[in-house]
């Protein structure tokens, strides 16, 4: 229910987002890019658009009791079925878990006003500056300096959670790889592998860093999928040098180790991160890990969309619990 008062927030255009006030006062309503946008009252203008997708809507907004700007992420109709549900959940178990300077924290999840019609889950997060998206496009030129210093604090993040998650050597090579696309897109400025679809994609993979022996694809647990890769067509692998020539040799070497095909071949966090490339940066007693596994009892197949939004109301009470209403 509307109280009548209205606040007042600023679009992203310079413009005011109007917001009226409801539930006694204690919640705000705005409407932003037609999308209903709800959040407590202690989250106040200017209010800015930031971001938006099949994840959700992404508002900046100011904490009056912290005075900080923050980002706050509305999952809409997040509990419609089972796997946006979970991932959901997933996002806010890990962060919750993690403490670390490298990875984004999440400062609140709001509470809901009515646990019966909880529908939409609102999660504020620390506000970052830039994202890789912008750092690719924007015409700053980046210095080996620049690349050194972001690779380091990448893999620096990356090791954080090794041992928090009970990684498998493949999932862990998974991270490695999108490590090693990060890099040669930071020094081309644009998609590494900007396929139109998986297919292209791995055409586009396989004319850089060339086709795969049988030997490489014995991680692939699927004979349709070894079949497949055997029968496309076949590339030998291009030198790195002459792709990214104004790459520091080092870094290339680096990026080879990283894109590999068979992931049991490739370098790992803690060799990347003591590689000649980042010797200047590597400092093993400031690259800390959890210490203690992650839970994941959640991802149980019988756990259902109901219980995933009572795990999702109890966090949201951990950080609220006090009724709202």
């Amino acid at each position: 229910m509307a109280s009548g008062k209205d606040h007042r927030g600023g679009s992203a255009e310079g413009g005011k987002i109007k917001g009226v006030l409801t539930h006694g006062g204690k919640y705000v309503q705005y409407n932003v890019y037609g999308n209903l946008f709800e959040v407590t009252t202690k989250y106040v203008p200017p209010l800015r658009p930031i971001g938006r997708g099949a994840y959700g809507l992404v508002c900046a907004v100011v904490n009056s009791e912290t005075r900080e700007e923050v980002a706050i992420k509305k999952i809409g109709n997040a509990f419609d079925n089972r796997i946006d549900a979970k991932r959901t959940l997933r996002e806010i178990k890990l962060l919750r878990h993690m403490d670390h300077e490298n990875v984004i924290a999440i400062k609140d999840i709001i509470r809901p006003p009515k646990k019966e019609t909880f529908n939409d889950v609102y999660i504020v997060y620390e506000l970052m500056d830039t994202d890789l998206h912008h750092i690719i496009r924007s015409e700053q030129p980046l210095t080996d300096d620049h690349c050194q210093y972001f690779m380091y604090q990448l893999l620096r993040g990356l090791k954080a959670p090794e041992l928090l998650l009970n990684c498998s050597e493949y999932t862990a090579a998974i991270d490695i790889w999108s490590v090693g696309c990060i890099l040669g897109e930071i020094a081309t400025r644009e998609p590494l592998f900007p396929g139109k679809d998986y297919v292209h994609q791995l055409r586009l993979i396989t004319e850089l860093i060339g086709s795969p022996d049988d030997a490489s694809l014995g991680f692939l647990r699927s004979d349709n999928a070894r079949r497949y890769v055997r029968q496309l067509p076949q590339f030998r692998k291009q030198q790195f040098a002459t792709k990214f020539p104004s790459m520091n040799p080092a870094a290339i070497d680096l990026l080879e180790r990283m894109l590999v095909f068979d992931p049991n071949k490739r370098i790992t966090v803690d060799e990347a991160l003591c590689h000649p490339y980042l010797s200047s940066l590597h400092d093993i007693n400031d690259e800390p890990v959890c210490t203690q596994p992650f839970n994941f009892d959640f991802e149980h197949p019988s756990c259902t969309e109901e219980h995933i939004k009572e795990l999702i109301w109890k966090e949201s009470v951990k950080f609220n619990p006090d009724p709202t209403d």
